[in-house]
This record gives C-alpha cells, structure tokens and sequence, in this order.
C-alpha cells in the first residue's frame, strides 16, 4: 500500500541535515518556518530554533526535530520545500514555493 501522507512541508536532506547539526549545539529541539510581511516582493520567509510550540502551530514531526509552521504562515507554504544551500553567495536555507507567483533575485521574498 502506498503512503499518502503529505507534510505541508518537505525537507531535503540538506535542510534536515543542517537543522540536526544546530540542533546538536542547541538546547531547542524544534525548528520554525514562518512569513512575515516585508522584502522587495511583499512576504518574505523567516527561520529560527524555537523551544516552544504555540497554540495554533503546526507541528510537523520528523526522526530527530520537529518543524513548526504557525496557522498564518501556514497558507503561504502548503506544498512548499525547504532546502540549505551553499554557494558564492553563501549558506542559507531557502524555501521551493509552489504558490509564489514571482519572487526577487535573492529568493528570500516573494508575493503571491
């Protein structure tokens, strides 16, 4: 029988490699993805290691770590894939978004 279950986010191995690797050196063992108002397009995505869960997050439970989407943000990343990347610009975590309609040269913000 074939999983259906689809997390409103995906992560790559990158994305979840990274985390687990802060995470190590933490005292948080959750991750959280949000959208805030802002950016050259309008949103733009926010990341940051959190202790604690609020009320209306969405708890999205993986083997090592849980990743939180608060029920604002939520919509904005349905469907979405995090991913960390490293390059000349640097390292950063950067978000695939099926519901973006365009986004700015950098990818950290992006209107829908």
């Amino acid at each position: 029988m074939e999983d259906t279950y689809k997390r409103s986010i995906e992560l790559t191995d990158s994305a979840s490699a990274r985390i687990m690797s802060v995470l190590e050196t933490s005292d948080s063992s959750k991750f959280r993805v949000f959208v805030t108002g802002g950016g050259c397009s309008g949103f733009q995505y926010g990341f940051k290691f959190d202790k604690d869960e609020a009320f209306d997050d969405d708890v999205i439970d993986f083997k090592e770590f849980s990743l939180l989407v608060d029920s604002m943000s939520y919509p904005y990343l349905y469907g979405s894939t995090l991913d960390f990347v490293e390059d000349l610009s640097g390292a950063k975590f950067v978000i695939k978004n099926p519901n973006a309609k365009t986004t700015c040269g950098c990818g950290e913000s992006f209107t829908v």
